[in-house]
């Protein structure tokens, strides 16, 4: 661990390794090759100088990545719907979302579930809007009450409805990059989208080497409209990338440089962020972990990578394959976070998520606020300068002097300090058994009553009517009469 203007700082890779898997990854894409599944994918590859074989195997020269390379952006930045920048995908900048595309939400008694409902994303948007530590709103849900051809569309719509923040989406549909755009683009009244984007857009291959047709389309049609492009590759130890860590993140570096290299293609300079979620496949239950000691290593990992290139990051963590916001939630949450916080990682995806990405708790989002924000207070490190280190004080007060009245206790403790909400208890004993002896699923559960309280039902902005005009054009396109929520 290294200490860099007196800020935390981790790295895994020394140069030797990192030149190491660079390397491999180029030899990879030069002649074992990346399968493009859609015909105008591998058609903009061959025409820059990549070679075809009958099954659709692309092999990609170095030159081609090296170009690529040249032609991305070192940062990217976030607006909110009123156009001011607020998240700036650069350096070691941290910032978190709520994790994405879970089933299933986590009722307030802790144990029972239902299937996830577009009025449940409201809520977690609703509960976002407040939460200062979660920077950015995602598409946090697949609400199963929505037509399955506009379900992508609709999140977003939902998104932008009724919350304020930028935020992180994806489209399921060949269509949907360009509704999603044009709905930005009513809701913001904003011709330059490009240059002032709302959205980041997340796009997975399929492990391993391979990019289905949908995701081929997404890369095209992101690159063409300026939308940032997130790519999420998904190592998977012993399953989709080799059971040592070290091949799973050269699996992952040749899939996310065959994405940049389409992505530059279609349109020089389109901006990207090397993402990612690595999975640990548990041999004795078989299933796919998202937190594990495992996965924290590889997140470490392919982010280097990342920088290495010269490109915002971005992972899956602080979240927990737990089915309870318990001890297991806490420590995975907080493992990971950490890790990728301090490992420099722009973007972290993951608040809220339970068991393996299944599940969106809000009482686990108003936690994980508190541990993120700790987190991020981790990661400030320690001021040093005159002022901070106080000395000329600690003399005048010398042996038993008193700090607590002085008026640099006033001005600093603010500054320093990492408040927690109501959720987590720093009370006495005693006093915790006369608040009820609450467990901290409970505390959360009435901390979101008290948040929710605060959020207006709806966003009312000089775009919401426009908004809703685009969304029910395109349920007029799709045959579609009805929405859980209705656009008015």
């Amino acid at each position: 661990m290294d200490f860099i203007e007196n800020r935390l700082s981790l790295r895994l890779f020394g140069e030797a390794a990192i030149e190491k898997i660079h390397k491999s990854a180029l030899e990879i894409l030069s002649g074992t090759g990346v399968k493009f599944e859609a015909p105008e994918a591998r058609a903009i590859l061959v025409k820059a100088g990549a070679k075809e074989d009958a099954q659709g195997v692309v092999r990609i020269p170095k030159e081609m990545v090296e170009t690529a390379l040249s032609q991305t952006r070192s940062s990217v930045t976030l607006y909110n719907i009123a156009g001011e920048a607020k998240v700036f995908l650069e350096g070691d900048n941290t910032y978190f979302d709520p994790g994405s595309s879970a089933l299933l939400m986590l009722e307030a008694d802790g144990i029972t579930t239902h299937p996830a409902l577009a009025a449940d994303l409201v809520d977690i948007v609703r509960l976002t809007e407040q939460l200062e530590a979660l920077s950015v709103q995602s598409t946090s849900i697949s609400p199963e009450d929505v037509p399955q051809e506009i379900v992508d569309c609709y999140r977003a719509y939902l998104l932008l409805r009724h919350g304020t923040k930028p935020m992180l989406s994806g489209a399921f549909s060949v269509p949907g990059v360009q509704y999603i755009h044009d709905l930005t683009a009513a809701a913001t009244g904003d011709s330059a989208l490009s240059e002032r984007p709302r959205v980041i857009m997340d796009i997975c291959p399929s492990p391993p080497l391979k990019w289905a047709e949908l995701a081929c389309h997404n890369i095209i049609d992101c690159a063409k409209l300026g939308m940032p492009i997130e790519f999420i590759s998904v190592p998977m130890p012993g399953a989709c990338s080799p059971a040592t860590l070290a091949g799973s993140v050269l699996v992952h570096t040749a899939e996310a440089l065959s994405g940049v290299v389409l992505a530059q293609l279609v349109k020089p300079g389109a901006p990207v962020i090397y993402g990612g979620a690595p999975m640990h496949f548990d041999m004795a239950t078989m299933n796919t972990c998202l937190s594990s000691p495992e996965v924290t290593l590889m997140l470490l990992g392919y982010s280097q990578m990342g920088k290495f290139y010269g490109l915002p990051t971005h992972t899956y963590a602080a979240l927990s394959d737990s089915k309870v916001n318990d001890p297991q939630a806490g420590a995975e949450s907080m493992m990971g976070g950490l890790a990728a916080a301090l490992g420099g990682v722009n973007m972290v995806s993951g608040p809220g998520l339970l068991e393996f990405a299944r599940i969106v708790s809000l009482e686990k989002l108003v936690i994980d606020n508190d541990i993120c924000n700790q987190i991020l207070r981790i990661k400030r490190g320690i001021d040093v300068s005159d002022e901070t280190l106080a000395s000329a004080m600690i003399a005048a007060q010398g042996p038993g002097g008193d700090y607590i009245s002085q008026s640099h206790t006033a001005k600093w403790f603010r500054k320093e300090t990492c408040f927690l909400s109501p959720a987590w208890s720093r009370q006495s004993r005693g006093n915790w058994l006369d608040d009820g002896a609450r467990q901290m699923q409970e505390r959360a559960a009435e901390r979101v009553k008290t948040l929710m309280a605060k959020t207006p039902a709806r966003q009312e902005f000089a775009g919401a009517k426009a908004l809703d005009k685009a969304m029910l054009e395109i349920m007029k396109v799709n045959g579609i009469e009805r929405l859980p929520i209705q656009p008015e």
